[in-house]
């Protein structure tokens, strides 16, 4: 099985203006697997520089190398891996990210961070002694009757969807009848859901934020994989998913989370279906993950 890129097909780069607001800059290139390359590199949109001199075109120019060199990166990371992938990488303190792919995947577990959310939020950050435990087993050790107790909690599909509409997912709907799991998203939605949790751009408290970035930290020895591949600095949090669709046999396999590299807290989210096995897919998100969060970093220096 080929590996399939999503439909987007480049790596996005949006900049910070020279007011701190972001700028977008969209960088688009074709990448096959396994090519290592890229072709028809273009950019568009223009931004002047502080000085008031013309400097969209300089600024393009970066961004279109960087684009391509995240672009033949990507490609080199995946290889020969089947499956199908999107990733996001954030800088909320430089006001930077950057995307590969806007299709739509299930969430599988990485959707329990939202589901507290969620909970948080309807409760004002209030939790009863028997939600807190659910919701330490739920993050720490992806306990499934957990989160079905808490899914009910925020009133199921139509409350997920209303916290959704509340934390600025705009492209995220909740799996209906119960299964949580099916719930549809898409990587710039799971970064924005991490903006929810690790920035004060959030509806959420600070207290709310502190609570379930420290689950995130808690996460099982055994479940410690994907974004945290990109980690340098050992204070990953994280929250993965993986799940078996029985139409296919092939796997879901996604991870979000918080990660230091290069002296930053950069925010990422990888989502893939299409694996072949469990293995085979966090083998591919954390390829793509070290890639992008590598090839980021370096336009970042740029």
């Amino acid at each position: 099985m080929a590996l399939v890129l999503s439909a987007l097909g480049s790596w996005l780069v949006v900049s910070r203006s020279t007011t701190g607001a972001p700028a977008g800059a969209v960088a688009s290139a074709t990448v096959t697997a396994g090519g290592g390359g890229a072709e028809g590199a273009t950019a568009d949109g223009t931004e002047d520089s502080a000085d008031g001199t013309p400097g969209g075109a300089t600024e393009d120019a970066t961004e279109s190398t960087a684009a391509t060199a995240a672009d033949t990166a990507l490609a080199a990371a995946v290889g020969a891996l089947d499956g199908h992938f999107a990733v996001t990488v954030a800088d909320p303190d430089a006001g930077t990210s950057a995307a590969w792919g806007d299709d739509s995947f299930v969430t599988a577990s990485i959707v329990k961070v939202d589901i507290l959310a969620a909970l948080l939020l309807r409760n004002d950050g209030v939790l009863t002694g028997d939600q807190q435990a659910a919701a330490a087993l739920m993050i720490e050790r992806s306990d499934n009757a957990a989160a079905t107790t808490l899914f009910d909690a925020v009133g199921g599909a139509p409350g997920l969807d209303a916290a959704n509409a509340a934390f600025g997912l705009t492209g995220t709907t909740a799996g209906t009848d119960g299964f949580w799991g099916l719930t549809e998203t898409t990587a710039a939605d799971q970064e924005q859901l991490l903006r929810v949790v690790f920035t004060e751009d959030s509806p959420l408290g600070s207290a709310s934020r502190a609570y379930l970035a420290k689950l995130m930290g808690l996460v099982a020895d055994d479940q410690d994989w994907g974004v945290s591949a990109a980690d340098q600095g050992g204070a990953v949090k994280l929250k993965n998913g993986w799940l078996s669709r029985d139409s296919t046999g092939l796997w879901v396999v996604n991870s979000i989370g918080l990660v230091e590299y290069g002296g930053r807290s950069l925010l990422v989210s990888v989502l893939s279906d299409g694996s072949a096995s469990k293995e085979a897919g966090i083998a591919l998100v954390e390829s793509v993950a070290s890639a992008a969060v590598s090839s980021f970093a370096d336009a970042a220096r740029e």
